[in-house]
């Protein structure tokens, strides 16, 4: 039964995301980037390390009830008058509720897709048509990181914040067990956005592994040394691993295109 529930949520993404082809849509912007910083992908102030300003939101198809923190995209206004051809690339650190557009955006990446001397300009027209895709994220110098949120109460509960998800895929579930154990794993939850949690895990130093979608499958990517055992709140580790997994999607004939 789980297989098939894997199966159909493989195939109903695949019809109806498309991640990498080209969509046309609207965007806007917000003037205050912390504005994109500290909402449903709970990223805060470390939103700013993943997109060096350049950040965005997005509704429900992209947001992916939070499944979608930390994706990256390429977005080019279609205006040649306004903009350049090259775009902007930002990271999705929040959820877009303003219907009117598909993407709201920091001010620095709704600049950065004008062309030169234009950038007050494309702020005033305030919403633009544009064009975008999904990219892979990559973090070349960064492994994919955890923070331990001020929550978490040990031993009872540990919630972790997820930062420098590479590639362009989601992760779908996360385990956790203490470090040298091989069967003992225990599931954590999506809380919000990039945030887990758990209140069953165990004693000591943990190690995690990861669960994304790769290719037209799935894989597991395995951290085995990830938290001390004296892991404190607020701190962020490295797991020691990087994620440059692609999901694939059905989504000929962009497959084998260029933008």
């Amino acid at each position: 039964m789980a297989h098939f529930v894997w199966l159909l949520f493989l195939l109903v993404s695949s019809a109806t995301a498309c991640d990498r082809c080209v969509h046309q849509s609207k965007a806007t912007f917000v003037s205050s980037v912390e504005a994109l910083s500290s909402g449903a992908c709970g990223y805060g102030s470390l939103a700013l390390s993943l997109g060096n300003g350049c950040l965005a939101g997005s509704g429900s198809p992209l947001f992916k009830n939070g499944a979608g923190c930390g994706a990256c995209f390429q977005i080019r206004c279609k205006n040649p008058y306004l903009c350049n051809g090259k775009g902007t690339k930002v990271t999705l650190t929040d959820r877009n509720y303003d219907n009117r557009t598909d993407f709201v955006l920091s001010s620095k990446a709704f600049m950065a897709m004008a062309n030169k001397g234009k950038a007050q300009d494309i702020l005033k027209a305030g919403i633009v048509d544009i064009e975008y895709k999904r990219i892979p994220c990559e973090y070349k110098n960064q492994n994919l990181a955890v923070r331990v949120e001020e929550s978490s109460q040990k031993p009872y509960y540990l919630q972790l914040k997820l930062l420098y998800q590479g590639g362009q895929t989601e992760v779908v579930a996360i385990e956790v067990a203490r470090v040298g154990s091989s069967s003992s794993w225990n599931s954590m939850n999506r809380n919000y956005g990039a945030v887990w949690d758990s209140s069953r895990f165990p004693d000591g130093a943990l190690q995690f592994r990861f669960k994304v979608i790769s290719g037209y499958g799935s894989r597991w990517i395995w951290a085995k040394y990830v938290l001390p055992a004296d892991w404190k709140n607020g701190v962020v580790y490295d797991t020691g691993v990087q994620i440059t997994d692609v999901a694939q999607e059905n989504c000929s004939p962009c497959d084998y295109g260029t933008w």
